[in-house]
């Protein structure tokens, strides 16, 4: 893509956090975000991101977010490189005025995106593994932390671009399970136990040469990390409909980081957050075709109804291990 100037208003922010960027510096706008804008700016020290928090996240749906969420977002990096190195993209500075944040460029031909592994149908249960094994350490490093808790204040935003986008408009959008995904969210609030880093998905890893590096955790949230595991999931199950021909590949995938991530619980039952975990992700399953924030490849009606399908049996009887929700899904592709 073409180099332009970047906004006034993020080299501003970038002069405010000590770093050098002059009037003429250029760069480009990154895509694939719809609640934040990001460069890549071209600065006399080198390439650096820069992600500012948008007030109105890109979607059809009128979905509103404080952008205070990029002072937490800020904090989780800090958090998780202390407890797995690598596992976030350097912190260069922060300009809380603008919502703004500065990182280290990681280039794509070296970190590609996990989210584009899987679209070509490259699905490597290895990789999967490590990336249940890193959210597992850095669940693990902050789990019980009080410190931890106080530095992440960040209920009602995990409430506003959570679960209630997801969750509570999936409600609306389906009376008849209301009661059921309220609980969950009830569930949900109840658990706070470690930091979640909120977005665990394919589009925000990059598949690092040391392992898996955790973008976009403008979610930030002390609360319960069963909610990260599921998510990351979901996305997994869901890829079986964009992809088929690797659908057995992505199933792989969700075994292995289910398995190394059960491995890494150390601070309650490994039981009980997989049971929290596959309570919550028909939910979420659910909520990608009928929620606030969609996926963008699931298109075709039919592809939908059998979301809904599986979706409505899982959270009508509500399975205990995460091998039955997989395990139903895959009934469903064979039929």
């Amino acid at each position: 893509m073409a180099e332009e100037r970047p906004p006034r208003e993020i080299i501003d922010a970038l002069r405010r956090m000590g770093l050098r960027a002059p009037d003429t510096a250029t760069g480009e706008r990154l895509t694939g975000g719809v609640s934040s804008d990001i460069w890549r700016i071209d600065t006399p020290d080198g390439l650096v991101c820069v992600k500012r928090a948008l007030a109105k996240l890109r979607v059809a749906a009128d979905w509103r977010a404080p952008v205070e969420r990029n002072i937490y977002e800020a904090r989780w990096m800090r958090r998780a490189a202390a407890a797995v190195p690598g596992s976030a993209p350097e912190l260069l500075g922060q300009d809380e005025e603008a919502g703004a944040l500065a990182m280290a460029f990681l280039p794509g031909d070296a970190y590609p995106l996990w989210k584009a592994e899987l679209r070509d149908g490259r699905a490597d249960p290895a990789f999967a593994a490590l990336v249940g094994t890193t959210l597992a350490r850095i669940h693990a490093a902050t789990a019980g932390d009080l410190s931890v808790a106080a530095d992440f204040p960040t209920d009602g935003i995990f409430y506003d671009i959570r679960l209630e986008p997801y969750l509570v408009a999936t409600a609306r959008a389906h009376p008849d399970l209301a009661e059921r995904l309220h609980g969950l969210v009830a569930t949900t609030q109840a658990n706070k136990r470690a930091l979640v880093h909120g977005d665990v998905s394919p589009k925000n890893i990059l598949c690092g040469p040391e392992g898996p590096v955790f973008l976009d955790a403008e979610c930030a949230w002390w609360g319960d990390p069963a909610f990260d595991l599921a998510f990351c999931l979901n996305h997994l199950l869901l890829k079986c409909l964009w992809t088929p021909a690797a659908r057995d590949g992505f199933l792989a995938c969700f075994d292995a980081m289910a398995e190394s991530y059960r491995a890494g619980v150390a601070w309650e039952p490994p039981a009980d957050l997989e049971r929290r975990a596959a309570h919550l992700l028909p939910g979420l399953f659910l909520a990608r075709v009928d929620g606030k924030s969609p996926v963008e490849y699931i298109v075709d009606e039919a592809d939908k109804n059998r979301v809904r399908r599986v979706a409505h049996a899982l959270l009508t009887d509500s399975p205990e291990f995460l091998a039955s929700v997989r395990q139903i899904w895959t009934e469903e592709l064979r039929s």
